[in-house]
């Protein structure tokens, strides 16, 4: 019995290094996870609820973008995207152009990877509404794969 299941594709950073997104009114199922001075408390739990919702609805998007808007101490509101509005979820859209970046390490280091995209914006000539996160795989994969890479999104 092989124990390595693939929880979570092992991802290529390359294609997110300084890529600029548009989001024209993409559909996201949103969720809360609440949040201990912005450690998750109950992520897990609320991706297993709403996968399953998305799941029988038949709404999975074939290259699914969780996006986490840290806006809290005690919570972050989540954004998983879907193909329909799914029966049940509370449902969202995303529009605005967004400056993507890649970057590997700690959690701890978030607050470095905040300040360089925020660098980055400032070179272009605009400055940063908000940040999403894209966490690209679960702490389990993440060292299964021996990376943690989290993608950053600074919407101008």
């Amino acid at each position: 019995m092989n124990d390595e299941k693939e929880c979570c594709p092992k991802f290529d950073p390359a294609p997110w290094q300084e890529r600029w997104i548009t989001l024209d009114g993409k559909k996201f199922a949103k969720d809360r996870v609440r949040s201990f001075l912005r450690i998750p408390l109950n992520f897990g739990a609320v991706m297993v609820r709403n996968m399953a919702a998305i799941r029988a609805a038949g709404a999975e998007s074939p290259n699914m973008l969780v996006l986490s808007d840290e806006n809290s101490l005690w919570g972050s509101d989540l954004y998983l995207e879907v193909a329909k509005d799914v029966p049940g979820l509370t449902m969202a859209t995303i529009a605005g152009t967004f400056l993507a970046q890649a970057y590997e390490g700690s959690y701890r280091d978030i607050p470095k990877w905040i300040a360089d995209l925020k660098r980055r914006v400032a070179n272009r000539g605009k400055t940063v509404r908000r940040f999403l996160f894209f966490y690209t795989t679960c702490p389990k994969c993440a060292q299964k794969y021996g990376r943690n890479d989290v993608v950053l999104f600074a919407q101008v």
